[in-house]
């Protein structure tokens, strides 16, 4: 994805984890059952609202031995099963729940040459203190259930160098024996396919807290090889073994900067030659050099075959710099190659091929001709697409050499003539969403705004959106969107933007001007924004993407002049009451604060004191169409509503916890709307609706279908009943629907 402050995919520094491990098992679809105090859970089909990948796919692997048979890895969204008869991805890993939401970034994979419905994964988004440890995943079936062993080492899938790899390999010799390379503890190896890991015994590597560690493990014949990502450039960084038993440091094998760490490695059997690829970061950020080289296995001498040196010049005078990353061998053709560049800002990634091992090289972006007209938001607002960026993941069909597939930061492109290429990403949704609204008339049933993509119309949920991301500005990220309660023609949205952070529309978010001015702080710290009930008052929050809170600002002509507003709690989520336009409200999260404003903005006055406090993800929402009507979600203290306007607030005693909560339309002979909550009514965080008035609930999404964290926003849809949308961090927008 497109490198932007307040991105799910910010690059967190590493912590030293334990190496002792353990083995649990898991049942397909593992998860806490449904509760006795919910009633029966109905029938439900949730489906993806269609986007298509938004998501940096950092890996792509081809089985060997099955034509048709690919997988592909996310750094936050999950591992996918390719069905070449369906043309479509089928998701593997949607069963992990919220207490497993580590587990749903995918730091590696390896497949079976032998065993073809064998799969492994290893797991976890995140090596920091405050995150989980990572675990393997082993399946017999292709994905379709799963057994677990869990960690007690931190993996990284949405850390510096996810696009590394592979980490996990089968032992070539012996399917029962698995490697997996790891941050901070070395190589680790299991004689019970993953059942059971130790520390790989004479191993060369010396672990840290903050490296890199193992890169890529790859076989070559019989021979393993090991690419350590913790060198200086002068220190070796590929090490080998013949026996799996005793390791050394490859001779002859290139140093430099442009070799510092090793990326991606491939080995042409029809050859003996092992490709690899180098960068002196580990990516996908922050590479300025790289090369491509070679190893000619019997003969152990080294070539290098890079096919165009970073550091150049474009044409307007940028400097070319960029790394290496992807590299794949045709096994029907020796000497056949394709590698990527990564992180090439000023000339553009590509990709090289060469059919004559590496003499000669060919840009495949001279000659490229896109079809993203079923992904339309790739234009990223231009009149074409790129080739891409963020490129460390390639492949080429093991059955077909025309069959090139290339992952990027938002998709994963394919051509089956090496000239027209489309996303082969149907099935394939990773966006991380922050923000819906469902319109109470209109065209569109969705509006979605994401941390990857900006805001989103959607004219339908099975295709994705026609119009693309919305333009005029163009946001990266998205930190607000809201409608009018009695005007939903007028809409509003604020984002991370290089041309404006804030923007309003007339037709319902079909089209969008910028707001004619904007506070100076917005530039650095876009927050939340409200507008009230008839669009005429503009409440806009500020937070930096480091937390710090800045001051709210009013507008009541349209942006064109903004006011500050001192008694409005810094940082804080505005909420305008649905019906009444002089009425705002906001829930200090610090104090545990409800205020409100009677004056349209101008002031605002503590209600509701001594509510919970301490955590900047409680929310409070207002119910449509009524005045004062509010709830307020605050995790595992539970879920509070009010309906004098926020002056008190009583607790609902029909769930445990509250994480996010929406209205849709009201069932047939309902005095009230539909509820739609995440949250638990005993001891497990679920999917809930209440007909009632939250009364009683009842739980509609089921075990294979959780998503890791699910807390961010949840709405009804108010024309349809039981519809209802849910954001997730990394599965895009989930809708579900009575069956």
């Amino acid at each position: 994805m497109l490198a932007s402050r307040l991105s799910r995919r910010a690059v967190l520094a590493g912590t030293a984890a334990a190496a002792a491990l353990t083995a649990v098992p898991l049942l397909p679809g593992h998860a806490h059952a449904a509760e006795a105090g919910a009633k029966t859970t109905p029938s439900y089909r949730w489906r993806n609202a269609v986007i298509g990948g938004t998501g940096f796919v950092t890996g792509v692997l081809f089985h060997p031995s099955v034509r048709g048979l690919a997988y592909a890895r996310t750094d936050i969204g999950g591992a996918y099963r390719w069905d070449d008869r369906a043309a479509r991805w089928t998701p593997l890993i949607d069963h992990f729940d919220s207490d497993d939401w580590n587990l749903l970034g995918v730091e590696a994979m390896a497949v079976d040459a032998v065993h073809p419905d064998r799969l492994y994964l290893a797991v976890g988004t995140y090596a920091q203190s405050w995150a989980g440890n990572g675990a393997v995943l082993r399946s017999d079936d292709r994905g379709a259930s799963w057994t677990r062993t869990d960690l007690t080492v931190k993996l990284g899938a949405n850390e510096d160098g996810r696009g590394a790899g592979e980490r996990l390999l089968v032992d070539p010799r012996d399917s029962d024996t698995l490697w997996l390379g790891t941050r901070h503890d070395g190589l680790l190896k299991s004689t019970d396919r993953g059942a059971t890991w130790a520390a790989a015994g004479g191993f060369p590597g010396s672990p840290s807290a903050s490296g890199q560690g193992v890169t890529l493990l790859v076989a070559a014949g019989r021979t393993l090889y090991a690419g350590w990502g913790d060198s200086d450039g002068t220190s070796p960084n590929l090490y080998r073994t013949a026996d799996g038993s005793t390791w050394e440091a490859v001779p002859g094998q290139p140093a430099g900067t442009s070799a510092k760490v090793p990326i991606r490695a491939a080995y042409d059997c029809l050859t003996r030659e092992l490709y690899l690829t180098y960068a002196n970061a580990p990516g996908p950020n922050g590479q300025s050099d790289g090369s491509v080289h070679k190893l000619a296995t019997v003969r152990g001498k080294w070539t290098e075959v890079t096919p165009v040196k970073p550091g150049g010049t474009t044409s307007d005078g940028s400097s070319d710099t960029f790394g290496y990353g992807g590299v794949a061998v045709d096994a029907r053709r020796p000497g056949s190659v394709v590698v990527s560049t990564n992180n090439r800002w000023a000339d553009i990634d590509t990709l090289y091929r060469t059919t004559d091992g590496g003499r000669t090289w060919a840009s495949l972006k001279d000659a490229a001709v896109f079809d993203v007209s079923e992904t339309p938001f790739l234009n990223w607002g231009a009149d074409k697409p790129k080739f891409g960026w963020w490129i460390q993941a390639v492949g080429i069909d093991p059955y077909d050499s025309r069959h090139v597939v290339y992952g990027t930061g938002a998709t994963l492109y394919g051509t089956r003539d090496l000239k027209h290429w489309a996303p082969q990403i149907r099935g394939l949704e990773e966006t991380s969403v922050v923000q819906l609204v469902s319109p109470p008339v209109g065209e569109a049933h969705l509006l979605s705004g994401s941390r990857d993509i900006g805001v989103l119309y959607h004219d339908r949920l099975t295709a994705s959106p026609s119009r693309g991301m919305t333009t005029n500005p163009v946001f990266g990220s998205a930190t607000g969107l809201a409608q009018a309660g009695t005007k939903p023609a007028y809409v509003v949205r604020t984002g991370w933007g290089d041309n404006g952070n804030g923007a309003y529309s007339n037709d319902g978010g079909q089209t969008w001007a910028p707001f004619e001015a904007q506070p100076t702080i917005a530039k650095d710290a876009p927050g939340p924004i409200a507008t009230n009930a008839d669009g005429s008052v503009l409440l806009w929050s500020f937070v930096h993407w480091d937390g710090t809170k800045y001051a709210a600002h009013r507008s009541a002509d349209n942006g064109a002049t903004w006011t500050e507003i001192s008694s409005f709690p810094k940082g804080a989520t505005p909420v305008a009451d649905p019906a009444d336009p002089t009425l705002f409200y906001a829930y200090d999260t610090d104090t545990g604060k409800l205020l409100a404003s009677t004056d349209s903005g101008r002031t605002f006055t503590a209600r509701a004191t001594g509510l919970p406090s301490g955590d900047s993800q409680f929310k409070v929402v207002a119910a449509p169409g009524r005045s004062g009507d509010l709830w307020l979600s605050t995790k595992w203290n539970g879920l509070h509503r009010s309906t004098d306007g926020g002056a008190t607030f009583s607790k609902v005693d029909s769930c445990w916890a509250s994480y996010t909560l929406g209205f849709g339309k009201a069932a047939d002979g309902a005095d009230y709307p539909a509820i739609y909550q995440v949250g638990s009514t005993e001891t497990s965080t679920a999917v809930y609706r209440s007909d009632d008035g939250a009364k009683s609930w009842v739980r509609i999404n089921d075990d294979q279908h959780q998503w890791g964290y699910i807390g961010e926003v949840i709405t009804g849809d108010p024309r349809i009943h039981g519809r209802v949308y849910l954001a997730t961090n990394g599965r895009g927008v989930q809708y579900g629907e009575p069956v």
